[in-house]
């Protein structure tokens, strides 16, 4: 098989079961320095030994790429699929087939890991009919947010990327930080040139919950917004550490969801499972519509649908009311009408 798709999706199998960073990194690195080699010439280093001495290279990569030039599927890739092979949560498994795409997903063009096409290639591996672009908005620099400009010429490559796909579309969005006066942190031009807006709060997550409340409001209210995102900012695991969720009166945020006709995202991410069970239950029971979604930084990450899909069946979400469930055009026509 080709040695630099071996070595990626070794690095997408990687991600998707949550294995440390810098594994991960090793087979992408290895990867990019494989493919800057003539095809013939890996062959030739792989077989003698000198790909070894290439800087990227290492050990455990060499001998995918030594396996694979030889016509196999490396044993660390057959591996890997094989644990793979089933689905990442225990439950949900029903609503999952019936979800379509994902409305919120990064690339390295802000806080990703990966270009943008990379990130298409293992949408459309994962059966994807959509998948949402929403890098974020000028305000998150740590996250390398979006200027105007870098916007405009992000959505020419969207559509360069759309124009190679009949089976697929890459959606034009944005991760666009709610201000603290409850505005969008991105110019009413830029947010109408948009497919999807997902509207979320990043910063000074521990203010007093009238202020918190105040601030989404204003967010969920502007007519551009289409899903709000992670809504408690909480974090329960991983590398970050645990982070308590913010304070608001729930009630008040829910049901300007559903005045404003704005998707409740069921972000699908092991360390936030954002909303908490009370709360999702509680957008359920006020009519809430819902978005599961990702939150991918890398490719493997895409694979997380499984763990919002399971949250959602666990919690008595109407698959009706999933805007993931909802064939490209609908969702569009969605998305639009308010604009």
């Amino acid at each position: 098989m080709d040695p630099v798709a071996a070595l990626n999706e070794i690095a997408f199998w990687l991600e998707r079961e949550q294995a440390p960073g810098f594994k991960v990194q090793a087979f992408r690195r290895a990867a990019i320095a494989v493919g800057a080699l003539d095809g013939e010439d890996v062959v030739r280093r792989a077989r003698d030994g000198r790909l070894k001495s290439v800087k990227g290279v290492g050990g455990r990569s060499y001998e995918v790429v030594r396996q694979a030039v030889d016509g196999q599927v490396p044993d660390y890739l057959a591996a890997l699929r094989e644990r793979g092979a089933g689905s990442l949560a225990s439950g949900g498994e029903e609503l999952r087939a019936l979800l379509r795409g994902d409305l919120h997903s990064h690339s390295e063009e802000s806080d990703g890991t990966v270009p943008i096409e990379v990130m298409v290639d293992a949408a459309r591996v994962l059966g994807r009919e959509y998948q949402a672009l929403t890098d974020h908005s000028p305000s998150l620099t740590i996250a390398n947010g979006l200027s105007s400009e870098r916007l405009e010429k992000e959505l020419e490559r969207v559509d360069e990327i759309n124009g190679r796909y009949d089976d697929f579309r890459l959606l034009k969005g944005i991760e666009v930080d709610i201000l603290e006066d409850g505005t969008l942190d991105q110019t009413p031009e830029m947010l109408g040139k948009l497919d999807v807006v997902v509207a979320s709060v990043h910063s000074k997550l521990r203010s007093p919950r009238e202020v918190m409340t105040e601030r989404m409001l204003g967010g969920i209210r502007d007519p551009h917004t289409n899903v709000l995102g992670h809504c408690t900012g909480r974090l329960v695991q991983g590398t970050r550490g645990t982070r308590p969720q913010s304070e608001f009166d729930a009630e008040r945020v829910f049901q300007a969801c559903v005045d404003h006709d704005v998707a409740v995202e069921i972000n699908s991410r092991p360390e936030r499972q954002d909303p908490p069970d009370d709360l999702l239950r509680l957008a359920v029971e006020m009519g809430c519509l819902f978005s599961i979604d990702t939150d991918a930084h890398a490719p493997g990450q895409l694979a997380f649908l499984d763990y919002g899909a399971e949250r959602a069946a666990a919690n008595g979400v109407p698959a009706d009311r999933i805007v993931t469930t909802w064939p490209v055009d609908r969702l569009l026509e969605w998305t639009s009408r308010k604009r």
